[in-house]
């Protein structure tokens, strides 16, 4: 089959618009730029990751930051988060529920961007889970073990060697609703199939996308956790279009200035927000043509299901609006690059100069 032919069935069809549970849209300037490119992917809601500096440990600053958000684009529902900080009391959970604030993040220690604060060892936090469990509330797992954890952890087996971790805390805290964001293995995906119903998992756009080989040639797909080996991306592409409603859309687009992308130290972070929805599905596309995927396997109902309802069910959110979107095959092409309003940064687009599906509010 042609590359150009592969889901052409789908080419014109209709969804809700899709709801991403994980987006970083950081402060300041980089906001500015980045936030107006959440509708152009196709996505209405987003869950907001809250690592900026400094964290966003409380409740004023979660809604101050939301008030900002919605400033600059009111079409799009923010569902913010909290950073999990010894400053994080029973209190404050309390305090964050009734105001609306939809989950807390926790980040190991030192494993990715902005985590200095992150955590060192989850047993002080066992009231603070208490209590979220009491208040119904979501637990986000960055679900890496730090390299200080062990001599044998690298970026290659961090996530398999946090599963345990996610295993107790579910064993411990079992009506606790936990969401292992980003899963990027096999192993990941069976962790959280094996668990209750109360645990889901989040799955990237760039994920679906790419192996080891490519983030090891190109800093613009290095993120963390990092793309694995082609039995792990068979893995989540499978799980994507499985129907399972323990998994959803969670892009984990995470914008750097290009030259914090070429310097010494290179920050992790893959930029998917413009064509969040056109990626998944040119990735689905790519499944297709290397035989992972067939055509039958990619329905509407199951693209709906991953991109549109399932995140939503978990978090339990109404997509008030309504809103569609139409799916346009290889009708969008990706730009080189996105450059803030004062020329003094640009962020790349992972497949930047690429054709990739279009999305279109109708």
């Amino acid at each position: 089959m042609p590359p150009t032919q592969a889901l052409e069935k789908l080419n014109g069809i209709e969804l809700p618009a899709a709801a991403d549970m994980h987006v970083h849209l950081r402060d300041g300037d980089m906001t500015e730029l980045v936030v107006p490119t959440i509708r152009q992917g196709g996505v209405n809601t987003v869950f907001v990751m809250p690592n900026l500096v400094p964290p966003i440990t409380t409740v004023h600053h979660a809604l101050e930051y939301q008030k900002r958000l919605q400033g600059l684009e009111p079409n799009v529902k923010f569902l913010m988060s909290l950073y999990l900080h010894p400053n994080i009391s029973p209190d404050t959970v309390k305090e964050a529920k009734k105001a609306g604030i939809a989950g807390i993040k926790s980040y190991p220690h030192g494993v990715t961007t902005h985590s200095d604060h992150g955590v060192m060892s989850y047993e002080e936090f066992y009231p603070v889970f208490e209590e979220m469990e009491r208040q119904d509330m979501v637990l986000n797992l960055h679900g890496e073990l730090p390299p200080s954890a062990g001599a044998d952890i690298t970026v290659l087996n961090a996530e398999e060697a946090f599963l345990p971790t996610l295993l107790d805390l579910h064993r411990r805290f079992p009506k606790l609703r936990i969401i292992l964001e980003h899963c990027t293995s096999a192993a990941a995906i069976k962790a959280v199939k094996s668990c209750g119903d109360t645990v889901a998992g989040t799955i990237t756009a760039h994920h679906m996308f790419i192996i080891v080989d490519d983030w090891a040639g190109d800093p613009h797909c290095f993120c963390k956790p990092v793309a694995k080996n082609p039995s792990d991306r068979k893995a989540l592409l499978e799980t994507a279009i499985s129907g399972h409603p323990k998994f959803f859309l969670g892009t984990d687009s995470a914008p750097h200035p290009a030259k914090s992308k070429r310097a010494d130290k290179v920050a992790a972070g893959v930029f998917t927000q413009p064509h969040a929805v056109g990626i998944i599905m040119s990735a689905l596309q790519q499944g297709i043509e290397l035989g992972v995927l067939t055509e039958d396997d990619v329905t509407k109902e199951k693209l709906e299901g991953f991109l549109c309802k399932f995140g939503r069910d978990f978090y339990r959110v109404k997509d008030d609006k309504q809103e569609k979107i139409m799916l346009k095959l290889g009708s969008q092409a990706i730009a080189e690059s996105l450059t803030s309003a004062d020329g003094s940064f640009e962020v790349i687009p992972f497949r930047r100069g690429k054709m990739t599906w279009g999305t279109h509010f109708i």
